[in-house]
């Protein structure tokens, strides 16, 4: 799978840094397991963290902290299952394959929210106020024009769509910010499945978008 869209390099930066919000790294995260690339630049992030976390004065451990790893790998019970973990169900909704990136989400049902879309509300254990969802729109449909409040992430799971900023596939990632309002296309060979977060608010232009948005909170 070759990837055209990847994350900003601030992006990348926060997740090796880990200040990127749950829901966005949930998204990167499952573009990194596709794009080797951007896989490279947060291992690079993360070295150069690590350089000048070697700079910083050390912590002092604990006087039992050396006993209480011990105690761990001594532990009957807790080694198996750090030396074999047992092989996961793959993540998916209604028969569809998710990014791994998902385990351990409560993953919504499909709901209607216009001709040829349906929404998944993703739910993340660490931050319940997260706005996390997955979409799923039919051939050849077009979404409604909007911006966003704050910055959107998307990650393509299956099929494609076009917008302005070109032709996104299964892999990509679109990070579109608050100055950015397009309007995604899905191709016509298939429908389109994207996992999006958004940081705010989405700014539709049409009547029809605004009048949905309370409703089911994008």
């Amino acid at each position: 799978m070759t990837t055209t869209h990847h994350a900003t390099d601030e992006t990348l930066m926060r997740y090796a840094a880990g200040t990127l919000a749950a829901a966005p790294a949930i998204v990167v995260r499952a573009h990194l397991a596709s794009c080797p690339a951007c896989r490279a630049r947060v291992g690079e992030y993360e070295a150069l963290g690590g350089a000048l976390l070697e700079e910083t004065e050390p912590t002092q451990m604990s006087a039992t902290a050396l006993n209480d790893v011990l105690a761990m790998l001594d532990d009957e019970d807790a080694a198996p299952a750090l030396l074999a973990p047992p092989p996961l169900a793959p993540v998916e909704i209604e028969g569809i394959r998710l990014p791994d990136a998902l385990r351990g989400c409560d993953i919504g049902r499909w709901r209607w929210i216009g001709p040829g879309m349906k929404m998944s509300r993703v739910g993340v254990p660490q931050d319940p106020d997260a706005n996390l969802i997955l979409l799923k729109v039919a051939p050849g449909r077009a979404l409604p024009d909007h911006g966003h409040v704050g910055t959107e992430f998307t990650y393509i799971v299956s099929g494609s769509f076009s917008d302005r900023f070109g032709r996104f596939l299964p892999g990509d990632l679109a990070e579109m910010d608050e100055d950015v309002e397009h309007q995604p296309i899905v191709d016509k060979d298939g429908e389109c499945i994207c996992l999006a977060a958004l940081e705010g608010k989405m700014r539709f232009k049409n009547v029809i978008g605004r009048m949905l948005q309370p409703i089911f909170g994008i």
